[in-house]
């Protein structure tokens, strides 16, 4: 006779890798059922992005075979309810669990194409996501989106005025580029710049969602400090090609975060435009900009590496023609960015169990 706390007893058993607590202790266990030899039960993920769930699933099923039942036939239902820690008032964007910034010591590194395809790779895997692009000078979100001839609609919630941003490929995307005439240069003083972002903040009509992500202009500036004086930043995803300059310049961006007034957790750095492959030698890696650079410095800050994309031509085309690379089936670096996706997301888990409560920055001058 199976009973319900056999099952408890034996799931007790299976560790979450990362988290390292098991199933039970976790309370990810829900809505055990038991009919004869059948049993089934849910098994709630910290995301819907979990690149272990298959482990965690055959996990579940050999411990009940072999501590309960080895005739018992086990169902398990893999559902998502992904982790929050802030612990703000939660005036601002209160429906937003988490809020994941990706910046850059310089431009040019890529870091809007990895905002993109990261934003979009957490959706692909189920999430519920946002797309803000911070970068009021130079916004390059509505081209990689395909969406630069839209225009926001408004909505009127409770009194107030508020932007519906453009939803396209699954995800919710916002900025500065769908307000003005993309022929017009932004020739804004750094407060102006300032009062903008804080507008695409509080004046948008987000509603719930999983993880924010906001691509951050290069450099460290007014625009940085506004935004984790403005939000509970959640973590940071660091980008840099290999080189010595890119990689020097990460730096200071990884070291802006760590100040102690501002301390924002880092979730990784992402290594872009790693190595060229030609479509005629796909055996064969050529490190145009250098080698490990990124690598070396996530080794040297002790923090995660994230990963390597590729410099290929598709990813470039892509983002031309409003069709990221992860959603194109036939691109090789798709696989790269749904990667990446699962790695942030299982950091994000991660950073929610076992680091202080995310809150916003207070900064004495």
């Amino acid at each position: 006779m199976i009973t319900k706390q056999a099952v408890i007893d034996a799931l007790s058993q299976v560790q979450e890798p990362d988290l390292g607590k098991d199933l039970v202790t976790l309370n990810m266990v829900k809505d055990i059922e038991i009919d004869g030899k059948n049993v089934s039960f849910t098994v709630v993920l910290t995301t819907p992005a979990c690149p272990l769930k298959e482990m965690i699933e055959k996990a579940c099923i050999n411990a009940i075979r072999i501590l309960v039942d080895k005739e018992a036939v086990v169902k398990v239902n893999l559902t998502a309810n992904v982790n929050s820690n802030r612990k703000d008032s939660k005036m601002i964007l209160p429906g937003v669990k988490n809020i994941i910034v990706v910046a850059s010591g310089k431009g040019g590194v890529g870091k809007s194409t990895v905002a993109v395809n990261l934003a979009l790779g957490l959706a692909q895997e189920g999430a519920k996501v946002g797309l803000l692009d911070a970068d009021i000078y130079g916004p390059s979100i509505p081209i990689m989106l395909g969406i630069r001839d839209e225009r926001p609609k408004m909505v009127d919630i409770d009194g107030k005025g508020q932007i519906v941003p453009i939803e396209r490929y699954g995800i919710k995307a916002m900025s500065i580029g769908l307000l003005i005439d993309e022929k017009q240069a932004v020739i804004w003083r750094g407060p102006q710049a300032s009062g903008a972002l804080k507008q695409f903040i509080t004046d948008v009509y987000w509603q719930e969602l999983d993880y924010l992500i906001i691509d951050l202009p290069p450099g460290t500036g007014d625009i940085h400090l506004t935004l984790v004086q403005t939000v509970p930043v959640t973590g940071a995803v660091i980008v840099s090609t290999p080189q010595l300059v890119a990689a020097a310049d990460a730096r200071k961006a990884i070291m802006m975060f760590k100040q102690p007034q501002i301390n924002v957790p880092i979730l990784g750095i992402v290594e872009n435009m790693a190595y060229f492959t030609p479509l005629e030698l796909p055996d064969n890696k050529y490190y145009i900009f250098g080698k490990g650079g990124a690598r070396q410095m996530a080794e040297q800050f002790e923090l995660p590496f994230l990963g390597e994309i590729p410099l290929v031509q598709g990813i470039r085309e892509g983002g031309d023609r409003g069709l990221p690379a992860v959603l194109d089936m036939e691109s090789g670096s798709r696989e790269a960015f749904i990667t990446l996706a699962k790695t942030v997301a299982q950091n994000i888990a991660m950073r929610n169990l076992n680091m202080e409560p995310t809150k916003v920055v207070e900064m004495v001058n």
